[in-house]
């Protein structure tokens, strides 16, 4: 279907070694799109809280149409218990190399095409439904650095709209990943999770990559500065 052709396109996708990011990688090509995956754990490695390994990964690459800030940690400890470099490190992570893989990418997207009006493109953050609520688990660093990206997109996507560049968000629900791994492995505490899922089934990593793939692709093309809950009913109650 053409709406959601990216024949042409270029797309980057951060912290892509594995889990959602991972999948919308492979779902963006399936569109057409030639993707670059970087990750601390991939063949282009590149941590993103790192502001010159972010410039250099960039400038190697070149323009991007697409980019879909994917990166990102947790770490599940109180606010009493979290160290000051745990809260450094994901809010680093989540936040700031998002920012700074945002403004990278938009550069290239402001440069003018051949109908002298910006190239534009599409940048899509992975948010998460923690962003919109205090959690079911205390994770503050994560709750903290999600609930910034939501308005982040917002910010970034008013920002950029002049220069034909589209900022958007998906916020997944719990998914199953490495990132999850205690969650899912333990019977109890996934029992509580789906007492907060209406649907009664969680997402696939599937799910979020084609909620990425519209974002990012001309079925959205009137669209930013949303974020798209991808949760079977969780912010709803």
């Amino acid at each position: 279907m053409e709406i959601f052709d990216l024949k042409g396109k270029t797309a980057l996708v951060t912290g892509a070694a594995r889990g959602i990011g991972k999948a919308t990688a492979e779902q963006l090509e399936k569109a057409g799109a030639k993707v670059f995956r970087i990750d601390i754990d991939s063949e282009i490695r590149c941590d993103v809280s790192d502001e010159k390994q972010v410039e250099k990964t960039f400038k190697d690459i070149g323009s991007v149409d697409i980019l879909v800030n994917n990166a990102g940690i947790a770490v599940r400890k109180t606010a009493l218990d979290i160290t000051r470099e745990e809260w450094d490190r994901v809010i680093g992570v989540n936040l700031t190399g998002l920012f700074l893989c945002s403004r990278v990418a938009a550069r290239g997207m402001k440069q003018k095409g051949k109908d002298g009006l910006p190239r534009g493109g599409a940048i899509v953050n992975l948010a998460s439904i923690m962003g919109f609520s205090g959690g079911i688990f205390p994770n503050p660093a994560y709750q903290a650095s999600k609930g910034a990206v939501v308005n982040l997109t917002r910010a970034l996507a008013l920002e950029f709209a002049g220069d034909r560049i589209r900022v958007n968000a998906v916020a997944p629900t719990f998914v199953r990943t490495d990132l999850t791994k205690p969650i899912f492995s333990n019977p109890e505490i996934l029992e509580k999770v789906m007492q907060h899922t209406p649907l009664g089934v969680l997402p696939e990593v599937a799910d979020i990559a084609a909620a990425v793939l519209f974002l990012a692709g001309p079925a959205a093309r009137c669209i930013t500065g949303v974020t798209l809950p991808v949760d079977s009913g969780y912010l709803a109650r």
